[in-house]
């Protein structure tokens, strides 16, 4: 396992960040000044996020076509969200950008993590 740990000094704020690995598999985390309380930005793979409401809305494909041509030259520059309800995860928005990633063949996405409970689930299912 290997640990990265920077603080930078912003103005009269210091502001922190972190990146690890492990070899069991977990994808990298980028964890903010929060200390893990809140978002944060990992790769996940593609296979692990739930679309719920893909059955039920259609993407503009023309925005899709030109996310995959951004998305090739200069990479994702926007994360997905994504909520975290019991290990499992759930994406509700950045339905474009997800399907340019599955379009590319790219196996993994970058994604802001929110913690959630059933009831938040519910709350975005609505």
């Amino acid at each position: 396992m290997a640990n990265l740990m920077m603080r930078l000094p912003i103005g009269s704020r210091s502001f922190s960040v972190s990146a690890s690995s492990s070899d069991n598999g977990s994808p990298p985390v980028i964890g903010g000044s929060s200390g893990g309380v809140g978002p944060m930005i990992v790769e996940l793979p593609l296979e692990k996020i739930r679309r719920p409401l893909m059955r039920t809305r259609s993407n503009d494909q023309n925005k899709v076509k030109e996310l995959m041509d951004s998305i090739s030259v200069i990479g994702l520059q926007v994360p997905i969200d994504v909520i975290e309800v019991d290990g499992t995860y759930y994406g509700f928005s950045g339905c474009h950008r997800y399907e340019a990633h599955q379009k590319l063949g790219l196996p993994t996405i970058s994604c802001k993590i929110r913690k959630g409970t059933k009831e938040t689930l519910r709350h975005h299912l609505r």
